[in-house]
């Protein structure tokens, strides 16, 4: 069977400037999505002009300048399939914006997934430390970062889940922000913002599992103070249910909300 004719340096040339035809799947679904999507059809095609390089190069003699134009076609390829093609052309594309940081993320099984509601940014002075080596401190805390909204800023009762959410299991902080919250609402259409006054922690009472090593249960009384049409102040009691993870004790559950 007759080999393929060798390339010659222009030919070389053209398959390093080679783009991508990319699939019609590779433009459906969000931006990180379509990179990622992008980045396979990419290294799949490096792979498959790999491949035929070298059934191609197996079929003749090679000399020491094709053996040169070979690793530069690969490398050149293995570049372009995690840079895209246009550092090629000479071409820069234009630098994203800096990402702000946001909230401390959950430790025991990553951030939350789906968690979107913007949260107000917290400077210097307000970011919380995150003390995870007690459960009584775990649930107050969890209790005054859920409680503390602020309607106008917060947009929805997401952004209180978020700022809980370094307290929380990510299981929890998922279903908190797939259900509405009444409370929100009633301070939405109250024109209030909710702070807490006080917070006592105790032991719950009879009607929930005892304790164990790996879990327990805390009854969380805030004292809340709201600020609105209507200044008043209301207590709220929750039950929390504390699990012990790899990273500390979280709140895994909660009734009362």
């Amino acid at each position: 069977m007759p080999s393929e004719p060798d390339r010659t340096p222009q030919e070389w040339r053209e398959l390093l400037r080679t783009t991508y035809d990319y699939p019609e799947e590779t433009t459906l679904g969000r931006r990180k999505e379509r990179r990622r999507a992008r980045r396979t059809h990419r290294q799949a095609a490096r792979k498959a002009t790999a491949d035929s390089i070298r059934r191609q190069r197996r079929k003749e003699p090679i000399t020491a300048g094709g053996a040169v134009l070979v690793v530069a076609v690969v490398l050149a390829l293995g570049l372009s399939a995690r840079l895209g093609t246009d550092w090629i052309r000479g071409e820069q594309s234009t630098p994203t914006a800096a990402k702000k940081p946001s909230a401390p993320p959950a430790t025991d099984d990553a951030k939350p997934p789906g968690i979107t509601g913007a949260a107000p940014a917290l400077s210097p002075s307000e970011s919380p430390s995150v003390d995870l080596s007690a459960p009584d401190t775990v649930a107050g805390e969890f209790v005054r970062q859920y409680l503390t909204r602020d309607p106008v800023k917060d947009q929805t009762h997401k952004a209180a889940v978020r700022r809980a959410a370094p307290w929380s299991t990510r299981a929890l902080a998922a279903n908190l922000e797939a259900h509405e919250d009444p409370a929100f609402g009633r301070l939405v259409s109250r024109g209030g913002v909710s702070r807490i006054a006080a917070l006592k922690v105790e032991p719950a009472d009879r009607t929930l599992p005892p304790d164990t090593p790996l879990r327990v249960w805390r009854t969380v009384t805030a004292t809340v103070d709201v600020h609105g049409y209507t200044d008043y102040t209301e207590s709220t009691v929750i039950q929390t249910e504390v699990t012990r993870t790899d990273g500390g004790w979280r709140v895994s559950g909660i009734l009362g909300v």
